[in-house]
């Protein structure tokens, strides 16, 4: 049912890339498995397809962060059974959003509890809107990468990302994390020069 599914979503190229990433039904490390099976396949491109899957990624957070902003925590207490959000991972984003800051926007992303819950403590809090999508971005683009790459390396055998992915993502982390950490220290420096 699942294949069916991404198979339907898919087919509407880099668009249904964007959508299946949007309206998250299916994981996106599934979903974006999948498109690396169809880059692999020849009906996708490489880059294109992470194009996509960075957009998607965006989207589908952007969407929680606006539903945090304006529907508040009473909102996701009581509807964020539909969007596959529990209470528990609620108050686990709010400790984690508590205790270190809205960098956590970054670093949650590749944490499987927190990684969709940490929108809502951000849209909440009405942390600046191009900070988020920045750190929302930064973590993305990364992610649909490794998954996609991974599609491509298994081929048919795409379903088994879980297995092939633990220590791409670390990697990612760290190459990402020294990339935001230098980006800010650019951002920073460029600020205090023009005071």
């Amino acid at each position: 049912m699942v294949q069916q599914l991404l198979q339907s979503i898919v087919s509407l190229g880099y668009f249904g890339v964007i959508l299946g990433l949007a309206i998250e039904v299916i994981p996106s490390e599934i979903v974006l498995a999948y498109t690396g099976f169809m880059v692999f396949e020849g009906h996708l491109g490489f880059w294109g397809a992470v194009a996509a899957g960075t957009i998607g990624g965006l989207v589908a957070q952007g969407i929680v962060y606006v539903i945090g902003r304006y529907g508040g925590r009473p909102f996701f207490m009581k509807y964020g059974k539909f969007i596959f959000i529990k209470q528990t991972h609620i108050h686990q984003a709010d400790r984690w959003f508590d205790r270190y800051g809205s960098s956590v926007v970054f670093f949650a992303r590749f944490i499987p509890i927190v990684r969709h819950a940490i929108s809502i403590p951000a849209g909440i809090t009405k942390m600046n809107i191009w900070k988020f999508s920045i750190y929302t971005l930064a973590a993305t683009l990364p992610w649909s990468i490794i998954f996609i790459k991974i599609g491509t390396q298994l081929g048919a055998n795409w379903d088994h990302v879980k297995n092939q992915s633990h220590t791409q993502l670390f990697v990612a982390v760290g190459f990402s994390g020294l990339l935001i950490v230098f980006m800010l220290h650019k951002l920073i420096a460029n600020k205090k020069n023009r005071a």
